[in-house]
């Protein structure tokens, strides 16, 4: 049997039709950079996630980046995150000049530990940056509450974590700015790049539509230096067409993450390898499902691959390890519960389209690896 990490072609071919003429009105209408498309879907996505406003642009690494230019980061100010992400969180940082001040991860979420936030805020902090890492949020509440008292904005890096909620409250509305990616491998992904923020402030709002436009609130007059990360049409029009089946989709990754746990602690391997772990009065969208492997992780890998089941690593290196930022000073050990999660993390398929006897092989095959 195959079972894929993630099957985008299946799930793009059910919606082809729809798919196909969505792109047909872009090119009837010629509104292939931003236009009628791009702007229905920012209504909707801002709608989708309880803000006031939604701008779309070509990435969720652009989007970081954007929503940072927008804050004013600059060369010496310090914005605090964590070393547990994907490369983008921390790229958008540095390349505006600014530090990327490390806090390690919660163990049992992989996201930002809030507890050790306070103690890093300095007169050199422009913003932190959690990230709500595998579909589900890091802890808003506290995190709200100490930024809250020094003044420091916050940017949601929610490039997993469309729709995932804490408390009620949506991902990308808990901050100042939200960031997301549609990246095709995402919940909501599109065929391409495609990123968008979202804010419930109309000055950060508008600022960040001219920001993705080269920096002009009107066409040749630029206020600021900005870039060019406009999103296109035909992204727009498909992610319309995906909008409408995201809570579907979220609800059957949902039932497959329950019956993973069940499967998993029935076949007695809750204490083999780490299940995943959801906080309570959360809404997990499961972007990914990892499991943790404290011994043979690379092992069980490569049997899986074997059995022909498809996996990956979120993350094998820790960012304060990578070699370009070395100039950092960071060392191994620094952040040991992030290291940790590098060795011994595995996410394995979860996607809507999987089927339960695909799943079941997926367990039938991890318990006999271990046995």
């Amino acid at each position: 049997m195959n079972v894929p990490l993630l099957d985008i072609k299946q799930q793009n071919e059910a919606l082809r039709p729809e798919i196909e003429a969505a792109i047909g009105k872009v090119l009837d209408t010629n509104g292939f950079i931003l236009g009628n498309e791009v702007k229905a879907l920012e209504e909707e996505i801002a709608k989708y996630s309880q803000t006031k406003f939604a701008v779309g642009c070509a990435s969720g690494s652009d989007a970081l980046l954007l929503a940072l230019m927008a804050l004013d980061v600059k060369s010496g100010d310090e914005v605090i995150t964590t070393p547990y992400s994907f490369f983008a969180t921390v790229s958008a940082v540095t390349r505006l000049g600014a530090k990327p001040v490390f806090v390690d991860i919660d163990p049992k979420t992989y996201n930002l530990d809030v507890s050790q936030v306070e103690a890093k805020i300095t007169d050199k902090t422009k913003a932190v940056q959690p990230v709500h890492l595998y579909g589900q949020c890091a802890e808003m509440d506290n995190l709200r509450e100490i930024c809250g008292k020094y003044g420091v904005p916050i940017v949601e890096d929610a490039a997993q974590a469309i729709g995932s909620e804490d408390a009620g409250r949506r991902a990308g509305s808990m901050s100042e700015i939200g960031c997301f990616s549609f990246y095709p491998s995402k919940n909501l992904g599109a065929m391409g790049d495609a990123g968008m923020m979202t804010t419930n402030d109309e000055a950060l709002a508008n600022k960040l539509i001219a920001l993705r436009n080269h920096g002009m609130p009107v066409r040749y007059y630029h206020q600021w230096v900005g870039i060019n990360s406009r999103l296109d049409g035909f992204q727009g029009a498909i992610l319309r067409v995906k909008l409408k089946y995201l809570d579907e989709w979220t609800a059957k990754r949902k039932v497959n993450a329950d019956r993973y746990q069940k499967s998993f602690t029935d076949a007695g391997l809750a204490e083999q390898i780490g299940l995943p772990f959801e906080r309570e009065n959360v809404r997990h969208i499961y972007n990914q499902y990892v499991i943790r492997i404290p011994e043979k992780r690379d092992e069980l890998r490569q049997f899986l691959t074997n059995n022909g089941i498809g996996t990956d690593i979120y993350y094998p290196v820790s960012l304060h390890l990578q070699e370009c930022f070395e100039y950092l000073g960071y060392n191994e050990n620094d952040f040991p519960e992030s290291e940790k999660a590098s060795r011994e993390t595995l996410a394995i398929p979860i996607y809507p389209e999987m089927t339960n006897q695909q799943q079941d092989y997926v367990v039938e095959k991890i318990s006999e690896f271990f046995s």
